[in-house]
């Protein structure tokens, strides 16, 4: 049953496409994104999982992950940090992810040291080289179009 639920699912994608108009290249949004040939760009993604030291719930814990918080906005705002989240409660540990648009892990390294979770050990970091479409690199504007302002 689910091999016929994808099969449907992959058919009514391609039908969607089908009916789709064809889109053209658009050579000043691949510069602007650093597309490749492909479209394609690199990333570093960086998985951090559970560390071995945890943060006691109270002030300190809340004043951390406000810190985390804005890291990632002021990465974000750079450029650097295109994907940010974290991941459901997972056995191994897995706690979120970044990817960065940057052309090496000793970078990502340095960007991911500079955040209060990683900082305190609450937080540690896989990196791995990663390939990907270079339309990720629009994530920050439309996510930033998602998010209602607050009212005065």
């Amino acid at each position: 049953m689910k091999r016929i639920g994808m099969s449907l699912a992959l058919l009514a994608a391609l039908l969607l496409a089908a009916r789709l108009p064809a889109a053209e290249f658009d050579a000043a949004l691949a510069a602007r994104v650093g597309a490749d040939e492909r479209g394609m760009r690199s990333y570093v993604l960086v998985i951090l999982r559970t560390g071995p030291t945890r943060v006691p719930d109270g002030d300190e814990r809340k004043a951390m992950f406000a810190g985390h918080f804005a890291n990632m906005e002021r990465l974000a705002k750079e450029g650097k940090l295109v994907l940010a989240g974290p991941f459901s409660a997972d056995p191994a540990g897995w706690r979120g992810l970044f990817v960065f648009a940057v052309d090496d892990i000793e970078e990502a390294r340095r960007l991911t040291a500079s955040d209060p979770v990683i900082q305190r050990g609450e937080m540690v970091a896989d990196y791995h080289a990663w390939y990907g479409s270079a339309a990720l690199m629009t994530i920050p504007d439309v996510h930033e179009r998602l998010v209602p302002k607050p009212q005065p």
